[in-house]
């Protein structure tokens, strides 16, 4: 229990360092969010960028080897990656918004609960993942 209190703490941490206070607004997204990775990985051991490169197999292993990775953590997570790449300053939205589906789905095996919001973020990005893929 204190591993999932401890990682939410984290992951509204690394939200925070993103998407928080108007202090930051001069501060470009990708420097934020290495601002952010930094603390997922000092405070967490969880490496980011290495789980955006994961296929889905791998990815829901690593997901799984941390014991604080609650259905409510993976889906927190999963928003935070959407949120960074529907940012129109996003580098790379595409890897982001794959990512986060990603995690969506694995909520979504691993919930024993339907959860709405969570299939209408899922179809929000399935819409832009289509964009992409028209383009």
């Amino acid at each position: 229990m204190r591993e999932i209190e401890k990682l939410s703490a984290i992951l509204t941490a690394f939200r925070q360092k993103i998407f928080g206070g108007k202090e930051n607004l001069s501060i470009a997204l990708e420097s934020q969010v290495q601002n952010a990775k930094a603390i997922l990985l000092n405070d967490a051991n969880f490496d980011l960028d290495k789980f955006l490169d994961l296929n889905l197999e791998k990815s829901n292993e690593y997901i799984s080897s941390f014991d604080g990775f609650n259905v409510e953590n993976i889906e927190l997570l999963a928003e935070t990656i959407a949120q960074i790449g529907f940012d129109e300053k996003c580098s790379n939205p595409k890897k982001y918004l794959e990512k986060a589906l990603q995690l969506y789905n694995l909520c979504c095996l691993k919930s024993k609960t339907y959860s709405i919001e969570r299939e209408e973020n899922m179809s929000v990005i399935e819409n832009a993942l289509q964009n992409f893929e028209n383009q």
